[in-house]
């Protein structure tokens, strides 16, 4: 099948990627110029487990190309997926103009009967602002779809190619035949295809994400209460999670989400309740929440060692918002360094991916190191912010003798406070009793 999508950041590259694996003939187009030449060269902008050798491979073997030609990539295509970026606008609501953008190209130089599918995460009533912009520049046949995407960054490629659920909002029995055969290779394991209307399916991914946020600050709102009343989340979290009506996903208290989705998303979905008159309370106390959970770290680093840091020396351990990615926007770790830094303390971060996204953010404010280890020589306390895979059973000994006192603030419930009291640590999790106490 002779496939364009139309925006390659996470999700287009994702997609396009993806998709050419199975055979199809795709081109991923986008009007950056610079981006288009690294990825012909095979670099990826992005951090994402698997993507580049796919990448590589599938330009290796041509079913895979990168073009600054929108018009040309919709004209050679049947089925045209829409994947530019929808950010928040002043308001909270989904900015939709790059989206309308491409739908007025798409309409200007289509040929052919086309089936255009917005893959961007967009309010309910998009695909119908699509479709007008489109027929207002064609009378050309076109089938407008919503096809939204679940992928988790940091698990990507194995979501799409292995997914949950396929969800497809279409409105004729033409275009669910063609995207029922474009996703059978990804579903023969049983997974469903579910067709659906479109606007049930813009729906969908707004509830999806907003329900996992929802979760997340629950768990953190409980934590709270668990930290007033001196009980243990960890013992609330398992005897929740074991309800087999609830789960144990998304309820491990943290220092909050971050990311491309959930803080846009949330936002986008009250806007949109609000729009259509109803109560969107429960989403903005969610989001509440959220933001407060941001500042939980650099709280209660504040309450240990005071407000004033000069000629403290704070080390940082994880700066993307999640681990397996780069990705740096609306991450806690923001939050806490530009809080460490306003009250004069020196801080040094270490990230196994992330260090290049944070000098972006912060430049020569903070200082970076390789090693996750050279980061807490001489600190007078550790705050941790993601739960990547080498921090979680780290040799405990060495950090103490590291660390100027063993002071640790732990944003993730990463150790067990009993371990870390045997150890001599001044241990802060969430929801959870604080071990030890140490010199200030």
């Amino acid at each position: 099948m002779k496939i364009a999508v139309i925006g390659t950041g996470y999700v287009g590259l994702v997609v396009g990627a993806c998709l050419a694996e199975t055979g199809n003939d795709v081109i991923c187009a986008d009007i950056d110029r610079d981006k288009i030449d690294a990825l012909k060269r095979g670099e990826i902008p992005i951090y994402e487990p698997g993507l580049e050798p796919l990448v590589e491979h599938n330009l290796a073997e041509g079913r895979l190309r990168f073009t600054v030609e929108v018009a040309a990539a919709v004209r050679a295509s049947e089925v045209i997926f829409i994947a530019v970026g929808t950010p928040p606008g002043e308001d909270g609501s989904a900015d939709l103009q790059h989206v309308l953008a491409v739908a007025r190209t798409i309409g200007e130089s289509m040929e052919r009967e086309s089936i255009v599918i917005t893959k961007s995460t967009v309010p309910v009533g998009t695909a119908v602002q699509v479709r007008d912009a489109i027929v207002e520049q064609t009378d050309v046949p076109v089938h407008v779809c919503s096809n939204p995407e679940f992928l988790k960054e940091g698990a990507a490629v194995d979501d799409f190619m292995k997914p949950d659920r396929v969800v497809l909002g279409v409105e004729d029995e033409y275009a669910a035949d063609i995207l029922r055969d474009l996703y059978s290779p990804f579903v023969r394991t049983g997974n469903e295809i579910l067709l659906m209307d479109i606007a049930s399916a813009e729906i969908t991914k707004y509830a999806a994400n907003a329900m996992l946020a929802t979760r997340i600050s629950f768990m953190n709102s409980i934590a709270d209460l668990c930290a007033a009343a001196g009980a243990d989340v960890d013992n609330v979290r398992q005897g929740v999670g074991s309800d087999e009506r609830i789960g144990p996903s998304f309820l491990f208290p943290g220092c909050g989400y971050g990311g491309s989705c959930f803080p846009k998303d949330v936002q986008a979905l009250i806007r949109t309740s609000q729009e259509f008159g109803v109560d969107a309370s429960i989403l903005e106390a969610v989001e509440a929440v959220n933001e407060g959970q941001k500042r939980w770290l650099l709280d209660r680093v504040v309450e240990r060692l005071g407000s004033d840091l000069n000629g403290r020396t704070v080390a940082v351990w994880g700066l993307a918002f999640k681990p397996n990615t780069d990705d740096m926007r609306e991450a806690p770790s923001l939050v806490t360094i530009e809080g460490l830094l306003e009250r004069g303390a020196r801080v040094v971060a270490h990230d196994p991916v992330a260090i290049e996204e944070a000098r972006r953010h912060f430049g020569n404010r903070i200082e970076f190191q390789a090693s996750n280890y050279d980061a807490l020589e001489g600190a007078d306390a550790l705050v941790i912010h993601t739960e990547w895979h080498p921090y979680r059973r780290p040799d405990l000994g060495r950090m103490a003798d590291l660390l100027t006192q063993p002071l640790v603030f732990d944003g993730r419930n990463l150790y067990d406070p009993e371990r870390m009291a045997r150890y001599g640590f001044e241990y802060v999790s969430i929801g959870r009793p604080v071990t030890g106490r140490v010199a200030a």
